[in-house]
């Protein structure tokens, strides 16, 4: 039976070690952490193939510039001289043009619709039954600009397949979520998406791993590889060397770091985001929803309400910013007047770090250094919506199969 590493233990990894074991690996996973509270537990949970648009696009770079002067704002990179960021940041800019973000569209939108096929097959396995829930998303908005905008996203989904994307007018979506204020100016549904408990789909990934045999190494940081000419032979960490035959990284915002040990360069830069989970009627909401202005994701979850949002590009040692959950709090306040969101003490927020790509679109592939190692990284905020798929995808690569998609869009050598 050949052996793999796959380092990395959130949404991604896991996903990544399931399809592997499925088909036939000696699986073993790595992590510098415990994978009890990773990046995959505290984001929105949104499985959704309307995702298509990536982070960079036109416009970003400037708006970005006139909200680092906002402590509060919904994407902040933080200023420093710096190599790899003022790499990345070059590449983001060269990115951000209609012709990159045309060509996205579909690799993303095909990556959301295996991803969520990936987790509707889970349902079905001994060891999960998360919450998970068809029903949409919501887009909401109160201005004119976005109203425009809006009406540009419904044309482009229904142009690449999402047929069943229709604009809402403000009748309409206060009917459907009668909390949101009088200042709403309509919306648009994505009724393709679904959204789960991250933190359900973690727990029984994690058990289903354990159930089956797969070897989870928690607590380990890997800092070096042994090699026998383009092969990856061992995965060294400070406690131990272990042997393999393959290897994937899906290391996250640490994956880096850790593919410049095989002379990989990969521009990876981690954006961190915070949420907050609430319980209670007073704080009812009926459909997932993206809060276009405020750029804010709403999440219900089985009783509970999630919030989460910003962008911050920052060394992933930077102590948390609590005015960012403010301006969380502020956002939300801005859409559902009657939400009086107690500011929450630093311990009840989650922060995590998002892996965010140059250009948008994940990394997924063979390393060219290394004859046996994948990639599987670079999700940004996508990662939760895209992990199953991934996963799935990695398996077919590692086992010479046709892939379930193209991934050529996403080679991970694409930048060297």
């Amino acid at each position: 039976m050949s052996k793999v590493i796959v380092i990395g233990g959130g949404i991604v990894g896991l996903s990544c070690a399931l399809y592997l074991k499925q088909t036939g690996w000696e699986v073993t996973v790595i992590d510098q952490s415990d994978m009890s509270n990773n990046c995959s537990y505290g984001n929105a949970g949104y499985i959704c193939p309307s995702h298509f648009i990536p982070l960079a696009t036109p416009g970003i770079v400037k708006q970005g510039l006139k909200w680092m002067w906002n402590s509060k704002s919904p994407f902040y990179v933080k200023p420093r001289m710096n190599g790899p960021l003022l790499d990345w940041g070059l590449k983001f800019m060269r990115a951000a043009t209609p012709e990159k973000v045309e060509n996205a569209a579909i690799p993303l939108m095909e990556a959301g619709i295996l991803s969520k096929k990936c987790y509707e097959e889970w349902r079905s396995l001994p060891d999960f039954n998360f919450f998970y829930e068809h029903k949409g998303l919501l887009e909401v908005f109160q201005t004119e600009e976005k109203a425009h905008h809006a009406a540009e996203t419904v044309a482009k989904a229904k142009s690449i397949g999402l047929s069943d994307t229709d604009l809402l007018s403000r009748d309409e979506i206060l009917t459907m979520e009668p909390n949101l204020g009088s200042n709403i100016r309509g919306g648009l549904i994505f009724r393709c998406d679904a959204h789960c408990y991250p933190n359900d789909v973690m727990r029984d990934l994690l058990s289903y791993l354990k159930n089956n045999g797969v070897q989870l190494i928690t607590n380990e940081e890997v800092n070096g590889f042994e090699k026998k000419g383009r092969k990856i032979t061992a995965v060294l960490t400070p406690k131990g060397k272990y042997p393999t035959d393959a290897v994937v990284l899906s290391a996250g915002s640490w994956s880096r770091e850790i593919a410049a040990l095989t002379g990989l360069k990969i521009p990876l830069m981690p954006g961190r985001g915070y949420s907050l989970t609430v319980e209670g009627d007073q704080f009812k909401v009926n459909y997932p929803a993206i809060l276009m202005e405020a750029r804010l994701a709403v999440t219900p979850i089985n009783g509970r309400t999630r919030f989460g949002g910003t962008m911050e590009i920052t060394p992933v040692n930077t102590p948390p910013r609590m005015n960012r959950v403010e301006g969380i709090i502020e956002g939300v306040k801005r859409f559902y007047p009657s939400f009086n969101i107690p500011k929450p003490k630093i311990e009840d927020v989650w922060y995590g770090y998002r892996p965010c790509s140059a250009d948008g679109l994940p990394y997924i592939g063979r390393a060219s250094q290394m004859d046996n190692m994948v990639v599987a990284t670079g999700h940004a905020m996508i990662g939760m919506s895209l992990g199953a798929g991934t996963g799935k995808l990695v398996s077919e690569i590692l086992n010479g199969q046709h892939t379930s998609m193209d991934i050529r869009p996403f080679d991970p050598m694409r930048y060297n």
